[in-house]
């Protein structure tokens, strides 16, 4: 039982441990070369020598990422409510909210950098506009989730249409928004490193374009691995932050029955 136990937590570490050793075999057994496809060792220590220079790059990403989630999260919230609690609104501007994500990012920011110049609103427009949407969606669902028992029990007591909202439709609706966090977390470090093929000074977007221009593939697949370690984390903390949360409003739920 001890033996299935790890291996079921750390099977995803096992398969892709046991992906490089077969990446790192192919490279050294058909000779290729490493401007087409290095080995993991070599971006390994490829990313130790450049720790230093990456670690600006690393920040700048970081701090983008961070705050068009921040922005395109709240927008996403905002919006979910909005359409929950005006239903007509909602018929005219859900087909929109949709048509909006089937818009390629990567041909919208050359619009935005007419628009806007090469400063930082064009970056976090692109980043909100990666985020916002999943929050909204997962959000607008977990409104119109909520129990209709609960609903008609607080209406019973007198509760109008905003405490409604406030006091039950929003606090049931928790796992649901973490959900849409959870996807927006990891798009938003995508969409920081596209908004930073816009023009930016630093970013790991700015560290694969001038990798990528120097034929640097050992530096282009650290941008990646980097990408996709930010992500992780990124996801990780908002598990952490849900597993809090959502734990403690359960505890708060069974508190106030005990009570009752």
């Amino acid at each position: 039982m001890i033996g299935r136990g790890i291996w079921k937590k750390g099977a995803p570490f096992f398969l892709l441990l046991l992906l490089l050793i077969v990446w790192e075999s192919v490279t050294v057994l058909l000779k290729v070369e490493e401007w087409l496809l290095p080995a993991p060792s070599a971006i390994f220590i490829e990313g130790i020598e450049s720790s230093r220079n990456l670690f600006g790059h690393l920040i700048s990403t970081t701090e983008l990422a961070l705050s068009g989630f921040f922005i395109g999260s709240c927008i996403g919230l905002l919006i979910a409510a909005i359409l929950h609690l005006f239903p007509g609104v909602k018929d005219a501007v859900y087909p929109l909210l949709i048509l909006s994500q089937n818009i390629p990012i990567i041909v919208l920011a050359p619009l935005l950098v007419i628009w806007f110049g090469f400063g930082m609103l064009p970056k976090l427009i692109v980043i909100s506009l990666v985020c916002f949407f999943p929050v909204a969606v997962a959000s607008l669902d977990g409104f119109r989730q909520t129990p209709y028992e609960l609903k008609h029990y607080f209406k019973m007591m007198g509760a109008g249409k905003k405490q409604l909202f406030w006091k039950l439709e929003l606090p049931h609706s928790i796992p649901f928004i973490f959900s849409g966090l959870k996807i927006s977390a990891t798009y938003s470090v995508m969409g920081a490193v596209i908004s930073e093929w816009l023009g930016a000074k630093s970013g790991i977007g700015v560290y694969m374009t001038l990798a990528s221009s120097a034929f640097r593939t050992d530096r282009v697949f650290v941008a990646i691995f980097i990408i996709m370690g930010m992500s992780l984390i990124f996801f990780g903390i908002i598990t952490f932050l849900e597993k809090y949360l959502v734990s403690w409003k359960r505890k708060e739920d069974d508190k106030d029955e005990a009570g009752n």
